[in-house]
């Protein structure tokens, strides 16, 4: 398999040699100082589409519980606008950064007052369900709300409550003080959920039953479906028993769940609180998970424990630079550990779950490798019981189960991008028929026949997204051919190795993009580059969420083999200066393109297919250009406070590309342990390893305007390779960056000349 990976000089390593990697819960892992909480930001991203929620979880958890400000609308993918004045309540599960919705169980609303009888029956006339719940909600002012890893609160003007989350892995304890502890009321939402659009929750609910075993619990399930269909089982307990139980009527006739109105008699100076446990088993489950998490009432030892597991993540990573640089790395560190959700119960073998690979595979999952291998290993004996379960790798895991959304098979990759690295606790026999399974047997958008018949994706056979499955699945072929060829098995290496090529077969020559071919070996005609669509409308896109101009670069695996095609590195880079200098999208209505943001001429960071654009220049011999972009991007896409992201978060993928980019280098091959030198954003960062030892990077002569590299020393050694490797950052030592600047080679004003939409949900409006 010839030139299918970037050629790094002395340091590239395509199978490194597998190394013990100490798996263990000492060495970095155990420090729960929380002095980097005082520069998380929550909220950073909570506004219109990063999709993010000041939830109060625990790392990695099932339970991550919540306010909820919205729903029925993509913008509250995670039940919560931080620009919205109005809560509906408090949710016991949510997806984070996503650009899918589900979940939002158990909608818990607290307030002083009477049972609301009256108002709930004149609000159920309404014509909307928002306008159904109206009776329930209270307006809030957000200097009154306040969130940190592990902990939220807010105050609620209306209900006259305080409110106070915090959570274990599988339950959480909410504690609501009462102005009036006498007239103290608990709303229950059984029906609740986050839902996509208007009209999908009064059907969410399939079936539900609850138990109300006596004044302090209820049990119960219910069967949902909004992305998937699911089971959930719920525990709940009072800290102080109920005195009336009010179940209200329907809202409307398709609902099978009921919300019910708790009465409290509160003692003056006390609080009530909840605990609710979750499981995709049973309520017995649920209730184990109560027991083996939530022993007494003591709130703040809760939260404590919760926050200690954060801290023992955070200080995996120390930096030097400013506040605002602080804030943006250590909130993108919080962020980096919300998801995936381990959803086996407590004591169980580990079940991974809401692993959104199309994203993260290019980004967090390399990063994982370095910080906390464990959860890579964890992760991939999660997907190989998953294939167990439904004949395939997961795509898009979710509750368990295939959720069935984007496209090609990004498991592949995590799990032969570990074993490349030496991580191979799993069954690495059983991880390869995984992955060949996975790339023959037809499943979830795969084409394999007409792949393997015609070199490509006919896009008169396919009619959304043939070009994007085309490239995405030469990446996964490329990786099967690399553990084919390692475990000794040459006829499977040769047939994914051929595969790997069929990018080639998109690739038109006079336009300089991929471009849809059909059946006969046609163009598609009339073709332009710049329009686009979002995926699986089925209305004449080649792509997924992007255009030509986005997928073009999609060679992970090959890009010496890409830049021949173009005939050349400078052809090669005049190509890419079109992509950031041009602004020509045009678009069919948001519908199709709201994931096309954070835009630098027509180059998009909001979405993952862009991410390693800027790092192409470097290995194109204009290593200038990528270290302009890469600060351009962390400083203007990345930002503090709410609006701090330009895209979804997608389960830690975004923040991952900043964390890797403040480091200096980035996995533009997310296979194998190579990563392309960018430059440092910060003075200083130091990892400690999980292998007991430290990798420290050091930006010398770094400012706001010495943002360029003029050379890079491993060790003491001058660097003159592209890339540095896994094993080099795991054997620990000292990567130091000279910076500079001068206005002869400042590539900025030149690059840039396209426009950076700063702004969230920014995109091009210029036509053609």
């Amino acid at each position: 398999m010839k030139n299918l990976f970037i050629k790094c000089g002395v340091l590239s390593s395509i199978f490194v040699v597998a190394i013990c990697v100490v798996i263990c819960s000492a060495c970095s892992l155990q420090n729960t100082s929380k002095d980097k909480f005082q520069y998380i930001d929550v909220f950073a991203g909570a506004s219109d589409i990063g999709h993010t929620s000041p939830s109060a979880g625990y790392p990695l958890s099932m339970t991550m519980v919540g306010p909820q400000s919205g729903s029925e609308s993509w913008y509250y993918c995670s039940g919560y606008q931080y620009n919205d004045d109005t809560l509906y309540g408090f949710t016991q599960t949510r997806l984070n950064g996503t650009g899918r919705t589900d979940f939002g169980d158990l909608l818990m609303f607290p307030y002083c007052g009477d049972n609301k009888l009256e108002e709930v029956a004149e609000a159920n006339k309404a014509a909307t369900y928002q306008e159904k719940n109206a009776p329930f909600k209270s307006l809030y002012k957000n200097e009154n709300q306040h969130g940190e890893p592990g902990y939220y609160s807010v105050y609620l003007d209306d209900a006259k409550v305080k409110a106070e989350l915090t959570a274990m892995p599988h339950a959480s304890i909410q504690k609501f003080t009462f102005d009036k502890g006498d007239e103290a009321k608990l709303m229950i939402d059984f029906q609740s959920g986050i839902t996509r659009k208007e009209g999908v929750v009064e059907e969410r609910v399939i079936s539900s039953e609850q138990n109300f075993v006596d004044s302090t619990h209820i049990s119960g399930h219910a069967k949902t479906k909004v992305w998937l269909e699911r089971d959930f089982y719920y525990e709940i307990e009072f800290s102080h028993p109920y005195t009336d139980n009010v179940k209200l009527d329907l809202r409307d006739p398709r609902e099978k769940a009921h919300r019910h109105v708790l009465s409290f008699d509160i003692p003056e100076g006390e609080s009530l609180s909840v605990k609710v446990s979750v499981s995709k088993e049973s309520v017995d489950n649920a209730k184990k998970n109560i027991k083996s998490e939530m022993l007494g009432w003591n709130f703040d030892n809760v939260k404590n424990s919760a926050q200690n597991e954060w801290a023992k993540l955070l200080n995996a990573i120390d930096i030097e630079g400013t506040d605002t640089q602080k804030e943006k790395f250590y909130s993108a560190m919080y962020r980096l550990y919300l998801h995936p959700d381990n959803v086996a119960d407590a004591g169980e073998k580990i079940n991974y779950s809401t692993l959104s690979l199309w994203d993260t595979f290019r980004s967090a999952h390399p990063l994982y490798t370095i910080l906390n291998p464990k959860l890579t290993s964890d992760c991939i004996n999660s997907m190989l019981d998953q294939f167990d379960q439904i004949g395939h790798l997961p795509v898009w895991s979710i509750w368990g189960v295939e959720g069935e959304c984007m496209i090609a098979n990004h498991a592949v990759p995590v799990i032969v991008d570990a074993y490349l690295k030496g991580i191979r606790n799993f069954d690495v026999e059983r991880a390869y028929n995984a992955i060949k399974v996975s790339l023959t047997n037809e499943h979830y958008k795969t084409h394999w026949e007409d792949y393997d018949k015609y070199g490509y994706i006919p896009y008169d056979h396919l009619k959304s997204e043939s070009v994007s499955i085309t490239l995405e699945s030469t990446f996964d072929d490329y990786c099967a051919a690399l553990m084919a060829k390692e475990l000794g098995k040459m006829d499977d290496y040769e047939f994914f190795s051929k595969r790997a090529n069929y990018w080639k077969n998109v690739f038109d020559q006079q336009t300089l993009l991929m471009r849809g071919k059909d059946s006969q070996g046609n163009w598609r005609d009339p073709f332009d580059g710049f329009w686009y669509e979002h995926y699986g409308n089925g209305d004449g896109s080649d792509y997924t969420e992007g255009n030509a101009w986005h997928y073009t670069w999609h060679v992970l695996q090959d890009i010496p083999g890409l830049i021949d095609m173009f005939g050349g590195k400078e052809k090669f880079c005049n190509q890419l200066d079109i992509l950031f200098r041009t602004s020509l999208t045009r678009e069919r209505g948001f519908e199709h393109s709201r994931d096309i943001t954070g835009l630098i001429g027509e180059y998009a960071h909001g979405n993952e297919p862009c991410y390693h654009v800027a790092y192409l220049y470097r290995l194109a011999g204009q290593p200038h250009k990528t270290e302009a972009l890469v600060n351009e991007i962390c400083t203007n896409l990345y930002k503090t406070g709410v609006e701090g992201l330009c895209g979804n978060e997608d389960c830690g993928a975004m923040s991952a590309w900043y964390i890797f980019s403040v480091l200096g280098f980035y996995p533009v091959n997310p296979c194998g342990g190579d990563f392309v030198f960018g430059a440092p954003q910060v003075e200083s960062v130091t990892i400690h390893l999980p292998n007991g030892k430290t990798f420290t990077v050091k930006a010398e002569n770094y400012s706001e305007q010495n943002y360029y590299v003029d050379k890079i020393y491993l060790n003491g050694e001058e660097v003159s390779a592209d890339c540095i490797t896994y094993q080099d950052i795991m054997n620990g030592g000292e990567l130091t960056f000279h910076m500079t600047y001068s206005q002869e080679m400042d590539v900025k004003p030149y690059i840039l000349a396209g426009g950076v939409n700063e702004g969230i949900n920014s995109r091009s409006t210029a036509g053609l």
